[in-house]
């Protein structure tokens, strides 16, 4: 036991005494905080100062409803002259579309907008322009659209056009509150946002520090380290040790980055108000006690120790670093997976495929805490991936120590999936 605490010992103070460590631990939430609120802030600062350009209506509905789209882009006091109507037959439009096309390629128009009787019948529209890909003037023009379309209709029964203004221009703001089994849980989309940061922050910790444990079990093999490590521990033990060194390092690090971020929540109010975000993106997290909290912790200690065993054989099994970049594509590929259907599951955390994935030893350490945060799990479901997790961590580590107690002291050719099967069988 005293050499597993002097391996544990040694891998857990050498990282997090390093710059690298230090400058990830103080600055990550930091830079995380700044992934999130920044696309989020120039997505919805984008969106306001949306405009349209100079745009052509080339109107064939007969009803001048070009004329009412171009009043609700502009608005009654604007100048007209950035967005003009060409009302005209329906015959006439092909050749109008061309000449237009011609114009935006030399420039003189943005682009132009088709309307005709499928608009008038609330079917459909088309644009061309050179800011196609705009998705702000893209939403501007549609719901302009939408809402001329659906004025026309009502003017046509009769009402009155200011009181139209009036009735289709509201906005109703939807607060969503999530309802556990012991009640009121917080807000919905907290639960949301709550559920992908912690999915986010394993999978980070997971490549991160898996790579770390790939790359220092290479350097000590080709340093001839190992050789003299092996001489006086056994494999065994030397790889306990490591596996749970580096998961303590990247649990320091997890509790580093909650305390940083819990406070920076607390004065999220100050930050969105400074970068000039509507007070509803202050949304509220749900409560999170205790044992949910041991739960996590589960999940991240039960993920770091299945990845970082199988980090650990891979590194024993090559010679360089070329070869390592190899051997970790397969173990990636299992954690890119995992956060490929971090959205699915979002929404639709009770479907199926969920529950498989919750299922799965290299996607469980993701998805299942993304379920927890977002909808009640039951006890038994929850005790049985724990289960599973726990036997396949069991048998990740008794694969992995037995090809790591061959590779280690192997060198030359990569081996084959045949040849770490007769490893494993022979060890």
């Amino acid at each position: 036991m005293g050499k597993f605490w002097a391996v544990f010992k040694r891998e857990y103070l050498e990282r997090v005494r390093t710059r690298w460590f230090i400058i990830s631990t103080i600055f990550g939430p930091i830079l995380l905080g700044a992934a999130m609120v920044i696309p989020t802030w120039m997505s919805a600062r984008s969106m306001r100062d949306a405009r349209v350009g100079r745009v052509e209506i080339i109107d064939a509905t007969g009803v001048s409803l070009g004329r009412v789209i171009q009043a609700r882009l502009l608005g009654p006091a604007a100048d007209t002259g950035s967005l003009t109507v060409r009302e005209m037959a329906p015959a006439e439009v092909a050749a109008a579309e061309s000449l237009a096309t011609q114009a935006v390629m030399q420039k003189s128009l943005t682009g132009y907008l088709v309307i005709d009787a499928a608009t008038v019948a609330g079917r459909s529209a088309r644009y061309a322009g050179s800011d196609a890909s705009s998705v702000g003037s893209l939403e501007r023009l549609e719901v302009a659209v939408r809402q001329a379309v659906l004025a026309l209709r009502l003017e046509g029964e009769g009402l009155d056009p200011a009181r139209i203004e009036a009735l289709t221009r509201v906005r109703v703001q939807l607060a969503a509150e999530r309802i556990t089994s012991k009640g009121r849980g917080g807000s919905g989309r907290g639960a949301v946002v709550l559920g992908f940061i912690v999915a986010f922050l394993l999978y980070v910790s997971l490549v991160l520090y898996g790579q770390n444990m790939l790359r220092s079990v290479l350097e000590e093999k080709t340093t001839r380290v190992a050789e003299v490590i092996v001489a006086s521990v056994k494999t065994d033990i030397l790889l306990a040790g490591k596996v749970v060194g580096v998961a303590a390092v990247g649990l320091t690090q997890q509790v580093a980055w909650i305390a940083s971020a819990a406070l920076l929540w607390t004065t999220r109010g100050q930050i969105f108000d400074a970068i000039g975000l509507p007070s509803t993106a202050a949304i509220t997290l749900p409560n999170v006690g205790p044992a949910m909290i041991l739960l996590y912790l589960a999940f991240f200690v039960l993920g770091f120790v299945f990845y970082s065993s199988l980090f650990a054989a891979a590194g024993a099994t090559v010679n360089s670093d070329q070869e390592a970049g190899q051997a970790s594509q397969p173990i990636i590929m299992l954690l890119v997976f995992s956060i490929l259907f971090l959205r699915p599951v979002l929404l639709a955390p009770t479907s199926t495929m969920a529950k498989v994935l919750s299922w799965l030893p290299f996607s469980a350490p993701i998805v299942m805490p993304l379920r927890m945060s977002v909808v009640s799990i039951g006890a038994l479901e929850l005790t049985g991936v724990l289960i599973g997790l726990v036997v396949a961590c069991w048998a990740a580590i008794w694969a992995s120590a037995r090809i790591y107690r061959v590779g280690l002291l192997m060198y030359g050719k990569r081996p084959s999936f045949r040849e770490l099967g007769r490893w494993i069988a022979q060890a």
